[in-house]
């Protein structure tokens, strides 16, 4: 990672002088109500329930957004930045987005692929030479040691795009989080390269587990490119789609509209915690690290809406958005899937196939697939995903809307946060229909 490091001084300074570049005020400055054919009086509605959710304060403040194929339909922000310090909320507040930072590193892992230096089926060892040892973890010894054997086969950019590699997280399962306590590895959250020196819970493609998956294919992002992922995540997606303020490290114009991180009280109270990513990491976390703005992560969405091109910049062939897009575990099920919480003030257990009870949920490169029409109104084969602090998103393909809505709570899957959520979804669906 050496020959890709930059000083916090000369990443700042690059990218305000992107920031300086950039010509995208027309994003920036959409009206709520654009003319993209919304029901004004349902988008109206939209704004008294997350109002009235952060005023009652359900959620510290929150921010969401929503455009379909005529450009931006909502935009809405309400309560505060930090229930302490009584900063208020704003369209442009700067967010935490954690496991959303994950579509935006497999993107460019997969303009890589357009180009040939990455390939989706071939051993990721060939660029990333420390994953041909892998070693699967089968538990420990009547002495606590672990009990650690060879993969059966590589692991390839797909399984680490689609969480199939046996990579998983410590807080999510009990043997990884008792194989960091005796390795006395860091967490992720410290982005310290020892971190990723746990080892796999199963063999490469025989099943689905959340992890630092995403993680790897950052790196293999690096090694192939000749930057750091910062770097070559602002260059190749955030400036050609105006997206000036995500990012890794931010600079003293995003940290004035920072939103802090709140944990939720077992009384239901919410209170700021200390919290941040660390701005001199020793590598870019590319499955949470990032940074950013509703408002950017739409634009995003949107580009990926319309076939890889947004606003005049191709970012990925139609065809490669298509491939994203589609399930790419095969017959792996995830809805059997319960991630086991060993760490509750973070996150409680995930039961994924609560998500869309009686679907077969599938995995895209990297979403979340309902492949049946859900409740609230989004279409199969739709994508969507969420971050650690209460931040989601959707992409509905079909009907060409997608939507972010951003909060900073602590524990993940908050209820609250979750009504608010498919409430605003709803909503963005029925102004439209």
């Amino acid at each position: 990672m050496a020959r890709f490091r930059q000083t916090r001084r000369e990443l700042l300074q690059s990218t305000a002088a992107v920031s300086a570049a950039l010509a995208f005020a027309k994003f920036g400055t959409t009206p709520s109500w654009s003319a993209a054919a919304a029901n004004k009086d349902v988008l109206a509605i939209i704004d008294q329930h997350l109002r009235q959710a952060a005023d009652a304060k359900e959620v510290p403040g929150v921010v969401a957004v929503a455009a379909n194929d005529n450009g931006v339909i909502y935009e809405g922000a309400f309560g505060k930045r930090d229930l302490a310090k009584g900063t208020d909320m704003t369209v442009d507040s700067v967010f935490w987005i954690a496991s959303m930072t994950k579509a935006l590193t497999a993107t460019a892992a997969m303009q890589l692929v357009e180009q040939g230096k990455l390939q989706l089926d071939e051993p990721i060892s060939k660029v990333l030479p420390d994953l041909a040892a892998a070693k699967v973890l089968e538990g420990f010894d009547d002495k606590g040691e672990p009990k650690l054997r060879p993969a059966k086969r590589p692991i390839t950019l797909r399984h680490l795009l689609t969480h199939t590699a046996g990579f998983t997280y410590d807080f999510w399962d009990a043997d990884t989080a008792k194989y960091v306590k005796f390795a006395n590895l860091p967490g992720i959250i410290s982005c310290k390269n020892a971190a990723l020196q746990t080892p796999l819970a199963f063999d490469p493609g025989e099943r689905w587990e959340y992890g630092i998956n995403i993680d790897y294919a950052g790196k293999a992002v690096e090694a192939v490119s000749g930057q750091n992922l910062a770097v070559y995540l602002r260059e190749h997606l955030f400036q050609p789609l105006g997206m000036k303020d995500t990012g890794f490290v931010i600079g003293a114009d995003q940290m004035a509209r920072l939103v802090s991180v709140h944990a939720r009280g077992p009384d239901g109270g919410l209170a700021p915690i200390e919290f941040g990513i660390p701005q001199e990491p020793e590598f870019f976390m590319g499955g949470g690290g990032l940074y950013g703005t509703a408002r950017d992560y739409l634009a995003f969405l949107q580009m990926l809406m319309h076939g890889g091109e947004f606003n005049g910049a191709r970012i990925l062939r139609p065809e490669t958005v298509a491939e994203m897009s589609k399930n790419n575990i095969g017959d792996v099920n995830i809805s059997r899937v319960v991630l086991k919480t060993t760490a509750p003030t973070a996150t409680p257990d995930i039961d994924m196939g609560q998500l869309f009870p009686g679907q077969d949920i599938k995995w895209g490169l990297s979403f979340l697939i309902n492949p049946q029409q859900a409740a609230a109104g989004r279409s199969g084969g739709s994508l969507s995903w969420a971050g650690l602090a209460n931040t989601y998103f959707w992409l509905d393909p079909s009907k060409r809307v997608a939507g972010v809505i951003l909060t900073q709570v602590l524990p993940f899957a908050d209820p609250r946060v979750l009504n608010l959520y498919a409430t605003f979804e709803s909503g963005v669906y029925k102004s439209l229909s």
